[in-house]
């Protein structure tokens, strides 16, 4: 067993962060807090150094429970990433708040239970994961106290607690019958369990893990979270805590490959994209929009999950398209922070008001649907890739599909775009740069992941 506290030198950065950045708050004026926000990004970039360092080393498992493997480097750089995102995002609109500080430290904490989400390899750890990335992330979405925010916080914590009692009951029950919560254990333990148990602890464990990923059943919470919470928290929760759930499902399914998995992933995934498209049809509320173009997501999201043990194209496709998600989705919600409008028609003329932030939009929704050379283009092409190679050719056909049926709904939002603009241009504010930059990550990363498929397939 390893007992190195430097193998885990990012979440300790996030840690040491956040409680400065706790104890700063205390003694700081509430009119100038700003050291805050600065602390918690120095500790964001001090974890994402020492994550990239850490991805350079062989593999290991650190106090019997915490895998640092490939899946953990992609989750952390992933998530360290977005949250820099998020915390420089809410930066300007919580700024001079009376609880700024609180407000970045519940950021930081909720990112570190994503993060270990992702490493666990053991039930116990998952619990202890889950809850810290669930219950800051509650306070948050409530955190603007006006009614749109507290009905948003109160169903998003509703549905998570009854959700995460699901969750409990199916570890119980799973630790129960495999005779461990370690995941070794439980690959060779629930090979000899009664199968009706198994197969009810594993929905049960589901209902948790779902519920973070947005993914059906799980998902009644996203669209009232994404509308009521504010916009920079509906990037945090639409974004952050899937990198984690769905890197825990994947380990999960590769690591203890119980019967039956493929199967209810695959229809899970299917029934997530279907009615994500589906509902996302007729919303004139950006906000909405983008929370059920995110629920469709992570139904393509939860194919190489399905497919994990079947196909060596799995992992890549997970890893890779979480990635590009993650920027993708960033770069939407920084354009909405920074156009600080809600509704379809108040979009009208944006390219002509402000080309860097329209063109930014485009770029983003278009690589929603997955047209190259966005990253997302890449990660739907590996995804199709294991649907097809795990013998699931139906699931890929689903998912073509649902991409050809999501170009009408992001239409909608791009069309109006090109007219005349509305009203006065947007106020030039950081989160124009943010989004601009995801933009450009995106096709940064969609060009070389073209180009490193294309080298492999030659």
């Amino acid at each position: 067993m390893n007992e190195n506290p430097a193998d885990l030198a990012p979440e300790l950065c996030v840690l040491a962060a956040a409680v400065a950045g706790l104890v700063a708050g205390t003694f700081l004026p509430r009119a100038r807090q700003w050291p805050v926000p600065a602390a918690c990004s120095a500790g964001l970039v001090a974890g994402l150094a020492f994550a990239g360092a850490a991805a350079a080393r062989p593999g290991l498992m650190a106090f019997d429970a915490f895998s640092v493997d490939a899946i953990t480097h992609v989750t952390r750089i992933t998530v360290l990433g977005s949250t820099l995102a998020v915390v420089l995002l809410a930066a300007g609109p919580v700024r001079g708040h009376p609880r700024e500080s609180e407000h970045h430290v519940l950021i930081l904490l909720s990112a570190l239970g994503t993060i270990m989400l992702g490493a666990s390899s053991d039930l116990l750890v998952l619990v202890a994961a889950y809850l810290l990335a669930s219950v800051p992330a509650y306070a948050l979405a409530g955190f603007g106290k006006d009614a749109p925010g507290t009905e948003a916080a109160l169903k998003y914590y509703l549905m998570g607690a009854l959700l995460g009692v699901f969750m409990l009951g199916g570890v119980t029950l799973l630790s129960g019958v495999g005779r461990g919560t370690a995941y070794p254990v439980l690959r060779t333990g629930l090979a000899g369990a009664p199968p009706a148990a198994v197969a009810a602890g594993l929905v049960a464990l589901l209902a948790g893990l779902l519920f973070k990923a947005g993914a059906v059943p799980g998902h009644y919470w996203v669209p009232d979270v994404t509308e009521g919470a504010p916009p920079a928290v509906a990037a945090y929760v639409t974004t952050v805590p899937k990198i984690g759930a769905f890197a825990a499902l994947y380990r999960f399914g590769a690591e203890i490959s119980p019967d039956g998995w493929p199967v209810l992933l695959a229809v899970i995934a299917a029934a997530t994209m279907t009615l994500g498209n589906l509902a996302a049809f007729g919303q004139d509320n950006v906000r909405r929009l983008l929370a059920y173009s995110t629920v469709s997501q992570a139904g393509y999201l939860l194919v190489p999950v399905a497919m994990a043990g079947r196909t060596d194209l799995a992992r890549p496709a997970l890893l890779y398209f979480v990635a590009a998600y993650a920027v993708t989705n960033l770069g939407a919600f920084a354009v909405v922070v920074a156009a600080g409008r809600d509704d379809l028609a108040g979009y009208a003329g944006l390219l002509r008001a402000s080309p860097l932030l329209g063109l930014s939009l485009v770029v983003c929704l278009l690589g929603f649907v997955g047209t190259p050379p966005t990253a997302v283009f890449v990660g739907k092409v590996l995804m199709f890739g294991a649907a097809l190679d795990g013998d699931h050719a139906w699931l890929a056909a689903v998912a073509a599909v649902n991409t050809v049926a999501s170009v009408f709904y992001y239409l909608r939002w791009i069309v109006p775009l090109f007219r005349r603009p509305s009203g006065p241009p947007p106020p030039a504010r950081g989160a124009t740069a943010i989004a601009a930059a995801a933009a450009l990550l995106s096709l940064a990363l969609g060009i070389a992941g073209g180009a490193a498929l294309a080298a492999s397939g030659a």
